[in-house]
C-alpha cells in the first residue's frame, strides 16, 4: 500500500502533523500485536523485498546516477548502493529479526513487596521511533523491521540522496503490512517534506517518542542540538587498533587489513593504528605493505616515515579524522599508557581493539578504555548489530544513557511497572 506523498512544492504543517498523528495511532496497534503477528509481518516484508527486487534496483540506479552527477563522495555512494547481494542480505536480516525472542513483556526484575503485592518491571515499546539518516537505504529496512518486532511504529527521514530507493522500499513494506492486516501507517516516511520533515521529527513532542540520527558528524550534532524529543546519539567512528609489542605479525596484519579494507566507508572501520615502539620495526613494514596492496594511503608519524618510504606525513588533523575511505593514520607510541592517552584524546567512543598475547595488558585495555565496544585480538568490523546476533541494528550508540554500542530490539523498549495486589493498602 503506497503512502500518499505531499508534493515538494506544497508541504503543509497540517499534513505533517496528520502524518505523525497517524504514526502515533499506529503505534498503539503495533503495541498490541502478538509475537507471532509481528514475526509473520516481518516474513511478509522479507518476501516482498525479494519479489520486488527489480523495482528496488531500478530506483536505486536512479539514485546512484544522480549522486554521481552531483559529486556524492565515494563513501556515500558505497552506502547508497543496493545490488542483488545487498537486497538478499536485507531480506535475510529481516528474517533473522523475526526469529529473535520478542522483548515485549519480558520481566526485567521483580519481587513481592512487604505488603504482599507482586511487583514486576516489564519491557514495553517506546511507541513511535523516528530516524534521520543519509544515503543508507539499508537503514530504511533495518529500522522498520526492528521497530515492528519491538512493537513500535517508525517514521523515517532518509535524505534526498536515497529518496527513490527509500520510496520504493517503504511502499513495498507498507503493502506487505497491509496484506497482513496490519496498519501500513506503522511505517512512514517524511522525505517528501524535505528538511521540514526532519525538523518536524526533531520537534515532534507528543508524537515522536525517541529519535535516532545516523550519518555524518554534522547531521548528528544538528539533531542532538535542535531536538526537543529524546535522542539516542549515534556517533562517528574514529576507531583505533593498538599493536602491542607482543602482537603476532600475522594477527596484526590480517586484523588491521580487515578492519580498514573490508568496507572502509562504515563507522566501524579502523582509522588510526597505534604501534608500541618496541614492536615498530617488526610490525610496521609488514602492516603497511599489506595495506598498500589493497590501495590504502598511509598517513604516518616520523617513525613510520623512517621505517617505510613514501608515507604521507601525518598531521594533528589526521588523528581526529574519520576517513571513511582507503586511508589510515599510523602512529608509534612509547607505552600502552601513551596509546590509551591517545585514544582518550581523539576517540569518538565507538570501538577500539588491541592486538596482544599479554593477558594482563589485554584486561587492562578492556578495563581502562572507555568506548562503547572494546576488543582484544579481533577486527573492529565485528562492532555491528548483525554480528552481535541482533539481526540488524538501529545504530551504534556512543552515548551512555539508555543504550550504548550496537542497538537491537531491547534498546527499542522502555519499561513499566506492574503491581498485582489483593486488596492491600499502604500503612
Amino acid at each position: 500500500m503506497s503512502q500518499t506523498l505531499v508534493p515538494d512544492a506544497v508541504p503543509t504543517a497540517d499534513a505533517m502533523r496528520d502524518r505523525l498523528a497517524r504514526a502515533k495511532e499506529a503505534s498503539r496497534a503495533t503495541a498490541g500485536l502478538t509475537s507471532d503477528d509481528k514475526a509473520a509481518a516481518l516474513h511478509a516484508i522479507a518476501d516482498a523485498l525479494v519479489a520486488h527486487r527489480d523495482r528496488i534496483l531500478a530506483a536505486n540506479a536512479d539514485d546512484l546516477a544522480r549522486g554521481e552527477r552531483e559529486g556524492l563522495a565515494s563513501a556515500l555512494l558505497d552506502r547508497l548502493l543496493l545490488d542483488d547481494a545487498r537486497i538478499g542480505g536485507l531480506a535475510a536480516a529481516v528474517r533473522d529479526i523475526a526469529a529473535l525472542p520478542d522483548p515485549i513483556g519480558q520481566v526485567v526484575r521483580g519481587h513481592r513487596m512487604p505488603a504482599g503485592a507482586a511487583l514486576e518491571e516489564v519491557r514495553v515499546p517506546f511507541g513511535v521511533v523516528g530516524a534521520i539518516y543519509e544515503a543508507r537505504p539499508n537503514v530504511t529496512v533495518d529500522i522498520a523491521a526492528l521497530a515492528l518486532r519491538s512493537g513500535n511504529a517508525a517514521v523515517l527521514r532518509g535524505g534526498s540522496a536515497a529518496r527513490q530507493s527509500n520510496t520504493v522500499l517503504i511502499d513495498v513494506m507498507r503493502a506487505a503490512l497491509d496484506a497482513q492486516g496490519i496498519t501500513p501507517d506503522a511505517v512512514q516516511t517524511v522525505d517528501d517534506f524535505g528538511r521540514d520533515g526532519a525538523r518536524s521529527l526533531m520537534h515532534g513532542r507528543g508524537f515522536i517518542d525517541v529519535l535516532v540520527p545516523r550519518g555524518s558528524a554534522g547531521l548528528i550534532e544538528t539533531v542532538v542540538a535542535e531536538s526537543t524529543v529524546p535522542v539516542i546519539e549515534t556517533g562517528a567512528g574514529i576507531v583505533h587498533i593498538v599493536l602491542d609489542e607482543t602482537a603476532p605479525e600475522d594477527w596484526a596484519r590480517d586484523i588491521v587489513v580487515n578492519a580498514k579494507v573490508q568496507r572502509p566507508s562504515v563507522c566501524n572501520a579502523v582509522e588510526t593504528v597505534l604501534v608500541l615502539r618496541a614492536a615498530a620495526e617488526r610490525l610496521v613494514p609488514g602492516v603497511v605493505a599489506a595495506l598498500r596492496a589493497h590501495g590504502v594511503t598511509i598517513h604516518g608519524d616520523e617513525t613510520v616515515q623512517r621505517l617505510v618510504p613514501g608515507v604521507v606525513p601525518a598531521t594533528e588533523e589526521d588523528w581526529a579524522t574519520e576517513y571513511l575511505a582507503l586511508e589510515i593514520a599510523i602512529r608509534v607510541v612509547d607505552t600502552l599508557d601513551d596509546a590509551i592517552d591517545h585514544i582518550r584524546a581523539y576517540s569518538t567512543g565507538h570501538t577500539e581493539s588491541i592486538i596482544t598475547t599479554d593477558q594482563v595488558r589485554a584486561e587492562r585495555f578492556l578495563r581502562e578504555v572507555d568506548s562503547a565496544v572494546v576488543m582484544v585480538n579481533a577486527s573492529t568490523r565485528f562492532s555491528d548489530g548483525g554480528e552481535f546476533g541482533f539481526g540488524a541494528e538501529l545504530g551504534i550508540s556512543t552515548q551512555k544513557l539508555h543504550a550504548r554500542g550496537p542497538m537491537g530490539l531491547a534498546e527499542l523498549t522502555s519499561t513499566k511497572w506492574l503491581v498485582r495486589g489483593a486488596g492491600q493498602v499502604r500503612r
